[in-house]
C-alpha cells in the first residue's frame, strides 16, 4: 500500500490541518524542517524515504481566496521526479488546465456543481469528501459510481489531523461501489496498525500528514 505525504498550503506556505477547520490552520511546525516553506517541509519528507507522490491542497484556491501557484511552480522545479496530485477547488476546464501544468488535477466533489467537469475530464483523480455523515457535492457524484475515474480519494474532512483513526466505515462503503478502482483513504492515521488496517481493508494508498510529522509513523514504516 502507497503512502502519500501530504501538505497544505495557505498563503505559499504549509499549514498544519485539523478536522477540517480550515479558517483555523496554522503554519506548521515539524522536526523535519526549521521552516513551513513548502519546499523545506518536502525536502523533509523525503528524507524519510524516497516517497514517488505527494498530495497539494491549496486551500486558497479551494475556498476561493487566491491560488498558491507560485510554491506549486517551486515544487516542480525543486522536485522534478515527484508526482503531485494538485487539489485546488478546480470547478471548470480552465482551471483543471492551469493545474495540469503541475502535477495531476484532483477534483473535489465539494467544488463541484454538477457531474460535467468530471465526465469531461476522465484521467482525474476524484476526491469524495465527507463531512461526518453529510457528503460535500453534488448528491448524483456519489449516486453514480459509473462516472468515477480510476483512482478515487476517500476523504473525511473531520478526522484530518484528530488522530481518531482512519474512517474504515467509510472506505468499506464507498469500495461496495467503486469496484476494482485504486481506494486512496484521507484524514485520522495514527500509526503503523491503521496503516496494516487499510491495507487489509482493500485500500491502495493513504495519505497522511500529522503521524508524519510527529513521528508516529516513522521512515521504517513507509519501506
Amino acid at each position: 500500500m502507497q503512502v502519500i505525504p501530504v501538505v497544505d498550503l495557505i498563503a505559499g506556505q504549509v499549514v498544519r490541518a485539523k478536522m477540517g477547520d480550515r479558517d483555523a490552520y496554522r503554519p506548521i511546525e515539524t522536526p523535519l524542517s526549521r521552516t513551513a516553506d513548502p519546499v523545506d517541509v518536502v525536502s523533509g519528507l523525503l528524507r524519510l524515504a524516497p516517497l514517488a507522490t505527494l498530495y497539494v491542497a491549496d486551500l486558497d484556491a479551494i475556498r476561493g481566496r487566491g491560488d498558491n501557484f507560485a510554491a506549486l511552480a517551486r515544487l516542480r522545479a525543486a522536485f522534478p521526479d515527484l508526482q503531485l496530485w494538485i487539489d485546488n477547488g478546480a470547478a471548470d476546464a480552465a482551471a483543471v488546465a492551469a493545474t495540469r501544468a503541475y502535477g495531476a488535477p484532483v477534483l473535489g466533489s465539494e467544488s463541484q456543481r454538477d457531474l460535467a467537469l468530471l465526465a469531461a475530464t476522465p484521467d482525474a483523480l476524484l476526491s469524495l469528501d465527507f463531512r461526518g455523515d453529510a457528503f460535500q457535492g453534488p448528491p448524483d457524484l456519489l449516486a453514480r459510481p459509473g462516472v468515477w475515474p480510476e483512482k478515487i480519494i476517500v476523504m473525511t474532512l473531520g478526522r484530518v489531523g484528530s488522530g481518531a483513526g482512519p474512517d474504515l466505515d467509510r472506505l468499506a462503503s464507498v469500495r461496495a461501489l467503486a469496484g476494482k478502482r485504486r481506494l486512496y483513504a484521507a484524514g485520522g492515521v495514527r500509526n503503523p496498525a491503521d496503516l496494516a488496517a487499510l491495507a487489509d481493508a482493500g485500500a491502495a494508498g493513504v495519505l497522511v500528514a500529522s503521524a508524519l510529522h510527529d513521528g508516529r509513523i516513522a521512515a521504517r514504516d513507509l519501506g
